[in-house]
């Protein structure tokens, strides 16, 4: 079997099959490669608000309507019952003490909550991969990109004229000619292994492991910890994670039943845990978290359990002649924010650009996505680095993810309000006055995690401060950050619009009745 087309993308996973479908509506050539079948298990399941509105945006630009139901838990469940899903209202954090049950705090210190919309309607979404992943697969088919699956590849050639790959396809031989090549299969994917592209150290992010899988009969946290005061949010209808010294669990709710769940320790907790035991290892954890071991004492896997010896990776190298990596290729840290869907549809949305002017983007063009996908990686990975310096420490924890919080609202309003210049780059890294500053505090909070609680709140304070749009570490919230329109209200000179634009913006994607 021979093909010949202007691009080849290796991985069919949303990102590959999203920019197959970009590239079809630029009038481009496309074979989709798929080493394995659809549906099938991936990781990253979280969306955020930020990664839904450039979804939605890539969709509408590219002329892609089928796709922006997808971006809002309500049209979602209209259109598209039939694809898993999970509601996330907002990020939920519970700390734990070995040994001990978890307990509520006067000022609910051992907990925070942070809305990310204010009602389900309009609600961010978990992402059932198996479902979400083969309807992407199957809207690149109908769009015309050839699709092979089943297939997998053994060597690559690139020369001045375009790429040559060679496989076998369900028994058969295939080959594909190109002008140009994308791998969106992963860290350490294809391209990666047959270049010899190598590894480049994320500085100051330690090693880390980890461990999942799927699972039935999981109790909401509400039930096993209910509360008199009503939170902003159900915990469960978001990204619950449980907090502990070395590490952290997330739990993600599918409406079909299914619940992830998974683990990132340090390597150090790794090893006392012998994380490679799989169930065994989840059962050693469970009885050092015990209330974390209530909600899930009827919980059964349906998938094994995946470990993970190296979770973070980085190539030495993202582009190349005639071919680039995406960024979910080029690199990963920890699924810690939800950050991987962020990363790769800022690099659609950058490589999508690129080829606008032809199947083999200008090398400046290349060069510029290398350097963008490599910057977000980096703050990522140094904003990171420095929560996980600070597990066991619920007060700095929290504190430190007010930087995160305050640059991912920001961002979207700004993006709302059609000033994405504003909002350029992951964790606001190019913003003057914040971007360096923060990436330099939690650089320093890895060398000195023990920096004095009321230095490190007032420094975090100032740096939030001009993009402060939420609300965030206002007291009497105590840790509990609901959706409100009059903080955007009050924020309006932050981004420069006036109250006007700011309840118009509000009114048009649902927040508040026009």
């Amino acid at each position: 079997m021979q093909l010949t087309c202007d691009l080849v993308i290796i991985g069919s996973a949303f990102g590959g099959s999203l920019l197959a479908l970009i590239a079809r509506r630029l009038g481009l050539s496309v074979a989709l490669i798929e080493r394995d079948q659809h549906p099938k298990f991936a990781l990253g399941e979280s969306s955020t608000p930020l990664a839904n509105l450039l979804l939605e945006e890539l969709a509408i630009r590219y002329d892609l309507p089928r796709l922006v139901p997808l971006c809002k838990w309500g049209p979602w469940q209209r259109t598209y019952p039939e694809i898993g899903c999970g509601l996330k209202r907002g990020f939920s954090f519970f700390h734990h003490r070995f040994g001990e049950p978890w307990h509520r705090g006067a000022g609910r210190e051992t907990e925070l909550l942070v809305a990310a919309s204010p009602n389900d309607e309009i609600a961010d979404t978990q992402w059932y991969r198996p479902d979400f992943d083969h309807f992407f697969a199957r809207e690149a088919q109908a769009a015309g990109v050839a699709y092979c699956d089943a297939t997998t590849l053994d060597s690559v050639t690139f020369s001045g004229e375009g790429a040559t790959l060679s496989g076998q396809r369900r028994g058969e031989g295939i080959q594909l000619r190109a002008q140009f090549v994308v791998d969106a299969s992963g860290p350490r994917g294809f391209l990666w292994r047959q270049l010899g592209l190598g590894e480049r150290a994320l500085p100051t992010f330690p090693g880390r492991q980890a461990l999942l899988a799927h699972f039935r009969g999981v109790r909401r946290w509400e039930e096993t910890q209910p509360t008199a005061e009503p939170p902003p949010f159900p915990p469960d209808d978001a990204a619950l994670h449980h907090v502990f010294d070395g590490g952290w669990m997330w739990v993600l709710r599918f409406n079909n039943g299914l619940t992830s769940a998974g683990v990132s320790v340090s390597d150090a907790r790794a090893a006392e845990l012998n994380l490679a035991d799989g169930a065994a290892a989840w059962s050693r954890l469970l009885q050092r978290l015990p209330s974390v071991a209530a909600q899930f004492a009827s919980a059964t896997p349906t998938t094994p359990f995946m470990h993970i010896p190296r979770l973070a990776f980085r190539s030495a190298q993202v582009v190349g002649e005639r071919w680039a990596l995406l960024p979910s290729a080029a690199g990963f840290v920890d699924p810690l924010f939800s950050t991987g869907f962020v990363l790769t549809l800022f690099g659609l949305e950058r490589l999508a650009a690129a080829l606008a002017s032809g199947p083999v983007p200008n090398q400046a063009a290349l060069d510029r996505y290398a350097t963008e996908t490599e910057g977000d990686l980096l703050a990522a990975s140094r904003l990171l680095a420095a929560q996980h310096a600070v597990w066991g420490d619920p007060e700095r924890f929290n504190l430190l993810t007010m930087l995160y919080f305050a640059a991912a609202s920001f961002s979207e309003v700004a993006r709302r309000l059609g000033r994405p210049a504003a909002a350029d780059g992951f964790l606001l890294r190019a913003r003057p006055g914040f971007g360096a500053a923060a990436l330099a505090l939690a650089d320093q909070v890895v060398g000195e995690p023990g920096l004095p609680v009321a230095e490190l709140r007032r420094r975090v304070g100032e740096l939030i401060a001009p993009i402060n749009v939420a609300g965030l570490l206002v007291d009497p919230k105590r840790n509990w950050y609901a959706c409100a329109a009059a903080d955007l209200l009050a924020a309006a000179e932050k981004l420069k619009a006036t109250p006007a634009e700011i309840r118009a913006m509000l009114c048009r994607v649902g927040f508040v009745e026009p």
